[in-house]
């Protein structure tokens, strides 16, 4: 057996890698947020352009995945707060399990998946093709001038998305209840405006997807940036953004609901 050929020394050559790549990505956030006030300033523009580019363009599918999430909430809560006789509470329990849990989780994993992935092939492919190093030569900053704008376009955008698919399942969950069932309008929205807490449900939920936005696009952004310079590279940083994406984002709900919902 050789060296190689040894599980313990491939589990220490994947550690040390690892932790390698987790130090290097801090150093990469940190120097992100030391350039963030000069690309605000000087490149506002830009910014604006990346919150259409991440929101704007995704805007269409988290509607409609909004839409018939809310469908299925409404279906199934009705068959099952009809066994119990409180099919009343159904405009309750779709506007909070969309408020606190899926407006930003399936928001946030539908983000990293269309708007994530773009960002790491744009600023994979303009490394690819050494558009990066160009500017370092000509004195403009990479990161500032690429990786910033990016960067805040995503954090800003992740939260109106999320807000918007919410808004979206509650419609979706109307349609199936009020509409389509026959439940008393006026019971669905009253007792969701009686029971649905704006500080300790809907604010807690934009702290979630803000969270989310935040760890998406810092995802999305280091892993463009630190992929290997080619189309093989791009398309592995790709696939990273994705998988990391998700397991953060699952991650980071149960730690920030253990805190936010816990009794």
């Amino acid at each position: 057996m050789t060296l190689f050929d040894n599980p313990v020394s491939r589990l220490g050559g994947w550690a040390v890698r690892t932790v390698w790549r987790l130090g290097f990505a801090a150093r990469f956030f940190f120097v992100l947020l030391a350039h963030s006030g000069q690309s605000l300033r000087r490149f506002h523009a830009l910014t604006m352009r990346e919150i259409y580019m991440s929101g704007v363009l995704s805007l269409l599918i988290i509607m409609v995945s909004g839409l018939f999430v809310g469908m299925v909430l409404g279906l199934q809560g009705y068959e099952t707060l009809q066994r119990f006789g409180s099919s009343e509470a159904m405009g309750v329990v779709v506007a909070l399990s969309l408020v606190r849990e899926l407006g930003p989780v399936v928001a946030g994993l539908l983000f990293a998946s269309r708007a994530g992935t773009a960002v790491t092939a744009e600023i994979g492919l303009m490394k690819t093709t050494e558009q990066l190093k160009a500017m370092d030569m000509m004195a403009v900053n990479p990161i500032a001038r690429v990786v910033a704008p990016r960067f805040w376009g995503g954090v800003i955008a992740m939260p109106l998305l999320a807000a918007l698919f919410s808004a979206m399942g509650i419609l979706g969950g109307w349609l199936i209840g009020v509409v389509l069932i026959g439940l008393d309008g006026g019971s669905f929205w009253g007792q969701m405006q009686a029971n649905v807490d704006v500080r300790h449900d809907i604010f807690n939920g934009v702290i979630k997807s803000v969270v989310f936005g935040f760890a998406v696009s810092l995802v999305a952004v280091f892993e463009g940036y630190d992929c290997i310079p080619t189309a093989e590279g791009v398309s592995r940083a790709i696939t990273r953004t994705v998988v990391g994406s998700a397991l953060i984002i699952v991650a980071l709900d149960f730690v920030l609901t253990s805190f936010m919902f816990r009794g």
